[in-house]
């Protein structure tokens, strides 16, 4: 174990014997710490607080501190961080807030710097928070989902798989799988992301028409979503339909009227 002296590891911690800790990173009791994990000077992680293997903590990042919640009152509650997710310089993960409860970071995630999870929120995996991006407590985000630069996302909002979200954007209301949200709305689907995860022809084209009902139209959510239930064949149209039927504190994110959709090539039509 490559512990530097000047590092503050607390006797009950469990650290991996393969874990490399840097000059004056703090790591807190009851923190667990898996193999292949390593924690940048200045790191630091709070009480009750799980890093996966092969994990990345970089300068002045915190890690499980306490939540920025009022109603906080010192009870026990834990953050969880999945293997070989990487948190940059001065980004913030903190834990739940009611007593018992957990933040959860899945597996392969990147946390730029400055970007922050707030407590209670649930993040899949392979999700990238870019720099300056806000999540705040209880927001939901599914996995692969891309959130750009300096984005705010609002309390209890949720965000479903492979979306993505242009930068400066503030998230008020639900976002729906696989869809791509511009300054206008929800302008289209993620192509590019539904490629890179090794989406199909038939399923990208599927999903397309499920935006085009859902925001093109002209249909009222709830009979759009209907329709879009009748319409899927394929396994991320279904997973598309229990988000869109999932029960939402907030609502979902719409198409400012006169909006278009981005330009596209042929090439995003199959």
């Amino acid at each position: 174990m490559a512990i530097h002296p000047t590092a503050i590891v607390d006797r009950s911690a469990e650290v991996d014997p393969s874990v490399e800790i840097g000059p004056y990173a703090v790591v807190e009791k009851n923190v667990r710490i898996g193999a292949g994990t390593r924690l940048y000077p200045h790191a630091y992680v709070a009480e009750g607080t799980t890093l996966g293997q092969r994990c990345q903590i970089h300068p002045f990042a915190v890690v499980g501190h306490l939540p920025q919640d009022l109603k906080y009152e010192g009870a026990p509650s834990y953050t969880q961080v999945g293997d070989e997710t990487v948190v940059r310089e001065h980004a913030t993960i903190h834990r739940g807030t009611t007593p018992g409860s957990t933040t959860v970071v899945g597996r392969r995630c990147y946390i730029m710097s400055t970007g922050h999870v707030g407590h209670n929120c649930v993040v899949g995996d392979e999700v990238k928070v870019t720099n300056g991006a806000l999540l705040g407590g209880h927001v939901e985000v599914g996995h692969g989902t891309f959130i750009s630069g300096n984005v705010s996302v609002h309390q209890f909002v949720r965000i479903g798989e492979l979306a993505m979200i242009a930068g400066g954007i503030r998230v008020i209301q639900d976002v729906p799988s696989y869809m791509l949200v511009a300054p206008a709305g929800v302008v289209g689907i993620n192509v590019v992301g539904l490629r890179r995860a090794g989406f199909g022809s038939a399923e990208r084209l599927e999903l397309r028409e499920c935006h085009r009902l859902l925001y093109r139209a002209g249909l009222h959510f709830p009979e759009a979503v209907e329709r879009v239930a009748q319409l899927v064949r394929t396994e991320p149209g279904r997973r598309l339909v229990a988000f869109l039927r999932a029960p939402s504190r907030r609502g979902f994110v719409r198409l400012k009227v006169h909006a278009t959709d981005e330009p596209e090539d042929e090439d995003d039509l199959t």
